[in-house]
């Protein structure tokens, strides 16, 4: 879907998604692969992937999301972008509350 080797800008995470989205929803399996992908950062999944967890149940996800072909370190920042969705996810209004105490004014 990608089409090349970077997987770093939020708006191709974000096509990932709307591409993907649609399928699980309707309980289609997903197998995500990283194959030649060179350089994957947060950003990118947390467009792709963390929203998800907003959208669909864990449960949901578990079953029919899965991915293959990553280095370890980026099965890391998988980890990583999974536990902070599910977090966010969980207590949305209590991570806004936090984040608009901690910028005060500035927003």
């Amino acid at each position: 879907i990608i089409g090349g080797p970077l997987c770093v800008s939020a708006s191709d995470g974000q096509r990932l998604h709307d591409k993907i989205a649609p399928l699980l929803e309707e309980g289609t399996p997903v197998v995500l692969s990283f194959e030649r992908v060179d350089i994957l950062i947060s950003a990118f999944l947390n467009a792709a992937i963390g929203q998800l967890y907003g959208e669909l149940s864990e449960d949901r996800l578990d079953k029919l999301l899965s991915f293959r072909d990553l280095a370890p370190d980026d099965r890391e920042i998988l980890t990583h972008v999974v536990d902070n969705a599910k977090a966010y996810f969980s207590r949305p209004e209590d991570f806004d509350r936090a984040w608009k105490d901690e910028l005060g004014d500035e927003e």
